[in-house]
């Protein structure tokens, strides 16, 4: 029974040490995305910088991109930039 439970353990660490790589990747591109919208939105930077955080909370919010993409498209269209969709 000690073998089946080291296993346990360890399918549970992996399974923990995956998610926080994926929660790291997924910071790292919004922070990424919250630059490239701060550029294109005129900030440079520490309000680049405070902006690109504001986009990686923002996805702290509800599960799924789309808070993320509501948060820049409302900021585009705040400040009449004509960015696609895409």
């Amino acid at each position: 029974m000690t073998d089946l439970n080291k296993r346990g353990d360890a399918f549970e660490n992996k399974f923990a040490q995956d998610e926080s790589l994926r929660f790291k990747a997924l910071a790292r591109r919004n922070k990424l995305l919250g630059l490239w919208a701060a550029e294109k939105l005129g900030q440079s930077g520490e309000d680049a910088q405070t902006y690109a955080l504001s986009v990686v909370s923002t996805d702290l919010e509800e599960v799924g991109d789309e808070d993320v993409f509501r948060k820049i498209r409302k900021d585009f269209d705040g400040a009449k930039i004509a960015q696609s969709d895409h």
